[in-house]
């Protein structure tokens, strides 16, 4: 049983959403912090280790400046995720361009700025020769198919668009050393939020057998090799987190009877961990602003699917807390809804929590936004606000961090009405016909 963090009480977030009103993420830098020197620290037990944070999981410029100055890079999977990572301090062969059905201006834009390109298929070997021109190093992804089985998330590797089948990456190794490319990378992907600790070693052994067999059939040894991302957090409160030093002395066991008779000792161990390192540190905070009691009965937030969509589109498990209310009796049974017109957008079903007020049910009689109980919906450091979007004319939340000196800083502000229309060309309308 894990107890659900969060560092507010109402108090502080009562005074932090003065300032700052509802709904907002809100992500606590030294939790970050410690959780990545944690990372660092099991991992400390290979030659060498760095971790390139899944841009995608929180694509915020404090953040990834956070994570850089702890040594960690970036795994980007566009052009506009290569220039935040940049941004914030990261350079050259600390990015890795991890994309598929990869466009040529950002094959070209990630060699200029020295990224490591990371190949998702046979195919794009010559259009990265034709289009940019190949680097000195290449990294390549392996999708193992029916040898490696997936998860509920990430769905089965035989069926996903994602790399190379085995042939294919004994051949583009062959192929790439033949046009002149000197530094080599092997990497994977195939599974997402996974907690399974053997199934994490599992994948890390498939990888080494793999590049002893790409040196006996090419000659190619690669450098490192990317474990990928997956890396699970415990969202339900009877879940277990992951021990680390549990993980790593797994992998460094199959790491010492693989690599080191193959002669592959030192060799370099990547991940591209994202949902791990920021997911548990990061909450949407929403007020509860309407009570709606019909067949079965419903707290509606200021928030909705398109400031977290993963409760709707997985039917993913965020855990609920009502500060002030963390003691009280868990009495009542709800749907937490939001306003988007589409009748999945739920952040719990049936969930059994304590009574909640809404703004209606402000004392006075006055109705107001800022009346109602906070709902602090959890695990949200991660594929949260990232996958937000505008559907029914939704503006999407702004993003706070509390800093280690528990200051709080926006580093996002809430979209307004003026940056919805934004990008649409209004000049003509009115003569339109």
């Amino acid at each position: 049983m894990n107890e659900k963090y969060f560092p507010l009480d109402k108090i502080a977030l009562e005074k932090i959403a003065k300032q700052y009103p509802t709904p907002f993420y809100i992500y606590d830098e030294k939790a970050i912090i410690e959780n990545v020197r944690k990372i660092k620290e099991a991992f400390s037990v290979f030659p060498s280790y760095k971790n390139h944070f899944a841009v995608k999981a929180l694509p915020n410029p404090y953040i990834l400046k956070i994570l850089s100055a702890e040594g960690f890079g970036a795994d980007c999977a566009s052009l506009p995720e290569l220039l935040l990572a940049e941004m914030a301090g990261m350079k050259g062969e600390d990015l890795m361009l991890t994309s598929n059905e990869t466009p040529a201006n950002e094959y070209a834009a990630a060699k200029n700025m020295g990224a490591v390109i990371n190949l998702d298929d046979f195919t794009h070997i010559e259009f990265l020769e034709k289009t940019a021109g190949l680097p000195k190093l290449i990294s390549m992804r392996y999708n193992p198919g029916p040898l490696k089985e997936g998860n509920a998330i990430i769905g089965k590797p035989e069926e996903a668009k994602y790399g190379f089948t085995r042939e294919q990456l004994i051949l583009g190794y062959a192929l790439l050393k033949q046009k002149g490319v000197k530094r080599f990378a092997l990497h994977t992907m195939v599974a997402s939020n996974e907690l399974s600790v053997p199934y994490h070693i599992e994948t890390a052994r498939m990888l080494f057998e793999l590049a002893v067999e790409i040196l006996n059939k090419t000659g190619v040894r690669v450098e490192f090799i990317n474990l990928g991302g997956g890396m699970g957090i415990p969202y339900k409160p009877d879940q277990d987190a992951v021990d680390y030093h549990v993980l790593t002395a797994g992998i460094k066991k199959a790491y010492d009877e693989i690599l080191i008779p193959a002669g592959l000792d030192p060799m370099e161990i990547r991940t591209e961990w994202g949902r791990a390192v920021t997911g548990p540190y990061g909450w949407l905070i929403a007020r509860a602003v309407h009570k709606k009691e019909i067949y079965r009965n419903y707290i509606a937030l200021d928030a909705c699917m398109a400031d977290l969509m993963r409760p709707a589109l997985y039917g993913a498990y965020h855990h609920i807390t009502i500060p002030g209310k963390e003691n009280a009796p868990l009495s009542e049974t709800y749907d937490v809804v939001g306003s988007l017109c589409e009748n999945n957008d739920k952040f719990a079903v049936q969930r059994k929590l304590p009574k909640i007020e809404t703004a209606a049910d402000a004392a006075g009689g006055i109705v107001s936004d800022k009346t109602g109980d906070f709902v602090v919906i959890h695990d949200a450091g991660a594929h949260g606000r990232s996958m937000g979007f505008n559907y029914n004319g939704k503006l999407r939340c702004r993003e706070l961090l509390y800093r280690a000196d528990g200051s709080v800083v926006q580093i996002r502000r809430a979209e307004t009405v003026e940056d919805y229309f934004t990008t649409l060309d209004l000049s003509g309308v009115k003569n339109f016909t």
